[in-house]
């Protein structure tokens, strides 16, 4: 399945748990060797929400959360029958997330509205070694280079940066910083362009990942940034144009809304 081109192998554990998560994310998520993905994905029983998400990046680290992957969650639930109605609850590692889905006349899901919940900013809560109840276009030295950053997190660590996507060294920069001392648990890389107060362009870094097409909480991190920022305006819908497709996100002091499509790929069996 995937959400705008972040794709990832889902298993449906609602009946059965998995063992080795880690080693199991990174042999089926080589894209040369195996079926390929940005990780894998597990809906699995919750006992205090409707269903819960387990992620693994490719390179075997758990994720707290992912944006693109829960509405893929919520749409693999709803399809099974394992939930009925237009809404549901998913438990994450950063909380319980409430999902509000489209319905297409199949009665499948074919859109779904996220609350992602209220973005962190206090700088050790990112987790970084920056001070404050906010860091906004702060120097970063990488190198030679200096860059303005602006911290955010949506459940898992992000740093925004404004350069140019269709220019910028995504790979070189965004794995320099990814590993940057400054962030413990290392970060996620939005590097994004302005296109007017209610439009951005997004490239992303995935910690674990690398380069991927999409980035659910990295949109909403840079919608956030944008504000932080003065380039967008709270409780306005901003679209963030990424390599995989939009998203369409709002930015209130309560929460911060996702929402975009989610695509069943194909199904099949493999042994492990």
């Amino acid at each position: 399945m995937h959400g705008i081109g972040n794709d990832y192998i889902y298993f449906d554990c609602m009946k059965g748990e998995l063992e080795n998560l880690g080693e199991l994310s990174k042999k089926l998520s080589d894209r040369h060797f195996s079926i390929g993905g940005d990780g894998i994905i597990l809906l699995c029983k919750s006992d205090i929400a409707d269903c819960k998400m387990r992620m693994f990046n490719a390179d075997g680290s758990e994720g707290k959360m992912c944006g693109n992957g829960i509405r893929c969650v919520g749409k693999l639930a709803h399809d099974l029958g394992y939930i009925k109605g237009d809404s549901c609850t998913v438990e994450t590692l950063s909380g319980i997330k409430k999902l509000q889905f489209t319905l297409d006349k199949d009665n499948l899901v074919s859109e779904v509205k996220v609350n992602m919940g209220k973005a962190e900013l206090a700088a050790q809560k990112i987790p970084s070694t920056f001070t404050g109840e906010k860091v906004v276009a702060e120097p970063l030295n990488i190198g030679s280079e200096t860059y303005e950053v602006t911290l955010v997190s949506m459940g898992n660590p992000h740093c925004v940066i404004f350069d140019d996507p269709d220019t910028a060294d995504v790979e070189g920069v965004g794995r320099l910083i990814e590993n940057h001392p400054t962030f413990p648990e290392r970060v996620n890389v939005e590097f994004i362009k302005v296109l007017g107060k209610n439009r951005l362009k997004m490239r992303v870094w995935e910690r674990g990942s690398g380069e991927t097409l999409a980035c659910g909480t990295g949109a909403c991190a840079a919608v956030v940034a944008s504000c932080l920022n003065g380039y967008s305006k709270k409780g306005e819908e901003v679209t963030v144009s990424l390599l995989g497709g939009d998203l369409k996100i709002i930015y209130t002091d309560d929460a911060v809304y996702m929402t975009g499509g989610a695509t069943l790929a194909f199904t099949g069996e493999i042994e492990i």
